[in-house]
């Protein structure tokens, strides 16, 4: 595997972050409530490896049900382009469509079964981990 630093960030401009990705990647598509309704297209990586570059001021924050997803959006243009996933909560999940893909050699999407969470979710856990 190769990875490389690769950007991210939200419409306006405000929040910019980067991130070592693996060049090949496969995102994670969910079916989850707010995943499903905001097409968010997840990249899991650990927290070692992500850096905020810009916007930590114009970041505002949004929970639900337990609390442990920490759902970032810029404040400016409303863009969820990361945030600390409960399935992750050692890392992060990159928005696939805030990122320019042609930083990557190859990418695939493949379907994710949130709706059932419990049954799931630890299949999802060992992405955060060094």
């Amino acid at each position: 595997m190769t990875r490389t630093t690769k950007r991210g960030g939200c419409h306006c401009g405000a929040v910019v972050w980067e991130a070592e990705i693996d060049d090949d990647i496969i995102a994670d598509e969910r079916n989850c409530s707010i995943c499903a309704m905001t097409g968010f297209l997840h990249v899991i990586v650990p927290a070692s490896r992500f850096h905020l570059l810009r916007g930590e001021d114009q970041l505002t924050q949004y929970t639900f049900n337990t609390g442990a997803a920490k759902h970032l959006f810029c404040r400016i243009c409303g863009v969820k382009s990361f945030y600390v996933p409960r399935s992750n909560p050692d890392g992060f999940s990159l928005n696939l469509r805030c990122m320019d893909q042609s930083q990557f050699r190859s990418v695939g999407i493949r379907p994710f079964d949130g709706r059932n969470w419990e049954r799931n979710a630890a299949d999802l856990a060992h992405l955060s981990k060094e």
